[in-house]
C-alpha cells in the first residue's frame, strides 16, 4: 500500500515530528484550528502528535465513510505509543507497526489483527485487488474471525451472483491501482451503459 502522510503537530513538538515523519516519509504539517478539513483530501494517513481528544474533536465533523477518510493515527508526544484511532485496516495499522521500528509501541485493536486473521481489506491489498460490494466485509471479517473463510478466483467472462455477506474482489489490471468508481465505470461501459 503506498501511503501519502501528513505528521500533524504543534511547535513545540517540531522535532519529535521531524523524527516520525523521516521515518515514515512524510511530511510534517503544523496544527491550526480547521487543518483536518485542509489536509483529509491531500493525505491516506494523518499522524497526529498530540492528544487523542484534540485529534477526534477536530476530525469529527468531516467524517464519511471508513472507504474514503484517511487513517488517523494518534501518537504522544514523547513518542512512546502509536494508536491507529480510524483506518486501521486502510493504513493505520501499517504506520503504527512502522512506527514500532523506531521505539513506538503500537496499539492495534482492529479485531481480525489482534487475533491474527487476515481480513476482507488485508487480503485485497495482498492480492492487489478493490473490494467492490464494501458492506460485506463486515459479515465477512466476522467469519474470518470465527475461522477459515474460502476465497475463489473466478476467471472470466462469467456473472456472479453472491449474497449480501459476500466480499466481491476486483483485480487491478497490469498493477495498476483501480478506485471502485473506476470498476463501476468499466462495469457499466461492458453492460453498454456509458
Amino acid at each position: 500500500m503506498d501511503l501519502k502522510i501528513a505528521v500533524l503537530t504543534f511547535e513545540r513538538n517540531r522535532d519529535a515530528a521531524k523524527k516520525v515523519a523521516a521515518h515514515l516519509s512524510g511530511d510534517v504539517v503544523l496544527y491550526e484550528k480547521g487543518i483536518f478539513k485542509d489536509i483529509f483530501s491531500k493525505y491516506n494517513v494523518v499522524v497526529a502528535l498530540f492528544a487523542t481528544g484534540i485529534a477526534v474533536r477536530e476530525i469529527a465533523p468531516y467524517l464519511g465513510s471508513k472507504w474514503d477518510d484517511p487513517a488517523l493515527v494518534v501518537v504522544d508526544s514523547g513518542l512512546n505509543f502509536a494508536i491507529p484511532v480510524l483506518g486501521g485496516h486502510h493504513g493505520g495499522n501499517e504506520t503504527v507497526r512502522r512506527l514500532s521500528e523506531i521505539g513506538v509501541i503500537p496499539v492495534i485493536t482492529t479485531a481480525t489483527e489482534v487475533h491474527q486473521k487476515p481480513s476482507v481489506e488485508g487480503i485485497a491489498d495482498k492480492l492487489n485487488c478493490v473490494v467492490k460490494n464494501k458492506k460485506s466485509t463486515i459479515a465477512v471479517n466476522s467469519a474470518l474471525l470465527d475461522g477459515d473463510v474460502d476465497v475463489l478466483e473466478i476467471s472470466g467472462p462469467k456473472i456472479i451472483v453472491v449474497d449480501e455477506d459476500v466480499s466481491v474482489l476486483v483485480k487491478r489490471k497490469d498493477g495498476q491501482k483501480i478506485s471502485v468508481d473506476q470498476s463501476d465505470e468499466r462495469d457499466k461501459k461492458n453492460r453498454g451503459f456509458a
